[in-house]
């Protein structure tokens, strides 16, 4: 198969829903951001090691979210998150959040980052992370 994919479980806590009960549409976007950062870290990269190495960082520029079942408070989820794509300054990951007991999928979403330096300032990706990105593509999607 072609496809890497990391998932990690998110616990529903109180914080993260709305008052009745419900996960905060938000809320999803963070879920979504610790399963991209799970993701670099499970094929070798940190986020801060990337900052100091390279003196990159990455920003959302996009979020296209299909919100389908809402979740509620103490419920157990799972974040799938995929590379997809990966050109010049730009990488995009789709990423599905799910009811982990039930396998209902609960949203789902492709988030596009550009690659930036400390001024904010849009820069290709550096060589050696998109070798190691590159070994991680889903070629499923391209």
């Amino acid at each position: 198969m072609s496809c890497f994919s990391e998932s990690i479980p998110v616990r529903v806590y109180y914080e993260d829903t709305d008052h009745g009960g419900v996960v905060y549409y938000a809320n999803y976007l963070k879920f979504m951001e610790r399963g991209r950062t799970e993701f670099l870290r499970a094929i070798g990269l940190e986020l801060d090691a990337i900052e100091t190495e390279f003196g990159i960082l990455f920003a959302v520029t996009e979020a296209h979210v299909r919100y389908q079942t809402p979740a509620r408070f103490n419920d157990l989820l799972e974040v799938d998150t995929s590379l997809i794509e990966m050109r010049g300054a730009r990488l995009a990951f789709t990423q599905t959040i799910y009811h982990q007991a039930t396998r209902r999928q609960l949203c789902t979403a492709t988030i596009r980052l550009a690659c930036i330096n400390r001024e904010s300032a849009a820069c290709r990706i550096p060589a050696p992370l998109i070798k190691i990105l590159q070994n991680h593509l889903n070629k499923e999607h391209i």
